[in-house]
């Protein structure tokens, strides 16, 4: 009896194999995400060196920012069209124009602009120590 692998019971060839693998990699790559100025960067005064940071963020359609983690806590604030955020382990949340989401300091998530015809802008709000705020990726 010839053996069989798990994929080649579900009709994968190895060929097929690694283009779904390339597939998947290319789709964890940070995408159409139009950066913009911090509309504000500051040190708190009388703070031991904690930075207020806002940033404008804009994405294409289609534009996603895959897995990664801030070393702070972040809000974001959807300022117009659809988004969806997914912190690692739950589902998947939809925001729209107006809606705001709280991510906890270290939370593995994602986020994307489901339409294919508009663009998501959002606002990021982060206070840390200061230029420890920005995302850090994640495989």
């Amino acid at each position: 009896m010839a053996k069989t692998s798990f994929f080649s019971t579900l009709g994968i060839t190895t060929s097929g194999l690694l283009c779904l693998l390339q597939v998947t990699a290319a789709s964890q790559e940070r995408r159409g995400v139009i950066s913009h100025p911090p509309l504000l960067d500051i040190v708190l005064p009388d703070t031991a060196n904690q930075q207020v940071a806002v940033y404008e963020v804009e994405y294409v359609p289609g534009g996603m920012n895959p897995r990664h983690l801030h070393p702070a806590a972040i809000t974001f604030h959807v300022v117009s069209g659809t988004g969806v955020w997914q912190e690692e382990g739950k589902p998947p949340v939809t925001l729209r124009a107006g809606d705001s989401l709280f991510v906890p300091a270290g939370t593995i998530h994602a986020h994307w602009n489901p339409s294919a015809t508009e663009r998501l802008r959002f606002v990021e709000f982060i206070v840390a120590e200061k230029d420890k705020g920005r995302s850090i990726p994640r495989p």
